[in-house]
């Protein structure tokens, strides 16, 4: 089993028990008590997993609903969004990531020749009757609070696909220019999409200019632009710019 996986399925597991022993990892993966901290090792060094003895614990915060975020910063982020969607062309492949900007974005993709491909059920529900889209949803352990799909599965999809442009959300973005979240078993996820797509695109609106967050899915020098308002953190977009980023503010 690739580490990626393992990886995946361990955050799953204590996503859904709050912690986990290594011999019950060991049993449920088929793998070696070695193997098992050597992942949870990586896996602390990332800021998602707190080790103890004989296990792990998750570093998790409470997640907020969909429909709840979805109401916060309405205005800024379908600036974002509009300013983003302008930049598809006809006949583009774009993957969408999970998250309320990224559903801002495909509001403004009704009639449009292109290929839209996502984990993101807001975005699915927003296109599905949409015949001029041509929609691919990615399969995957659903969620129903953050209406997404997560989970090896997915990640195994994301592996059959090719982007040309990938939309990234976030929690936010350190002054460094990383980019975080807040909901671990969405970091491995979020990093096959990279790998999915020619072009990255980071979408954030101003607030999350820098940001709070648990865990590192990316440094700036993996993302080839980002889209925010004029608002957003001027030190952090320096950092952003420093690291090759466009920044295009909306």
């Amino acid at each position: 089993m690739l580490p990626q996986r393992r990886h995946a399925e361990i955050l799953q597991s204590l996503a859904k028990d709050g912690s986990a022993s290594v011999t019950a990892l060991c049993h449920q993966l088929g793998t070696s008590p070695a193997t098992i901290r050597r992942d949870l090792i990586w896996l602390e060094g990332e800021g998602v997993l707190t080790r103890v003895h004989g296990g792990a614990i998750l570093i998790e915060g409470e997640e907020r609903a969909f429909d709840h975020v979805s109401k916060e910063d309405t205005g800024a982020k379908d600036t974002v969004a509009a300013t983003a969607a302008a930049m598809i062309r006809d006949g583009e492949s774009v993957l969408l990531d999970i998250g309320t900007t990224t559903h801002k974005l495909a509001t403004h993709l009704h009639g449009r020749a292109i290929t839209v491909i996502t984990s993101n059920l807001a975005v699915y529900d927003e296109l599905a009757r949409d015949e001029a889209v041509e929609l691919i949803l990615l399969g995957g352990m659903v969620r129903r609070n953050y209406r997404s799909m997560v989970g090896f599965l997915t990640e195994d999809a994301l592996r059959q696909v090719r982007a040309d442009r990938l939309f990234l959300g976030a929690c936010g973005v350190r002054a460094d220019g990383s980019i975080i979240d807040d909901t671990v078993v969405e970091v491995p996820l979020k990093r096959a999409m990279l790998a999915a797509a020619d072009e990255v695109v980071l979408v954030a609106d101003e607030g999350k200019f820098p940001g709070g967050g648990l865990a590192r899915i990316c440094g700036p020098e993996e993302i080839d632009k980002v889209v925010t308002n004029v608002g957003a953190d001027k030190e952090t977009l320096t950092a952003m710019k420093e690291a090759g980023v466009e920044v295009i503010q909306a």
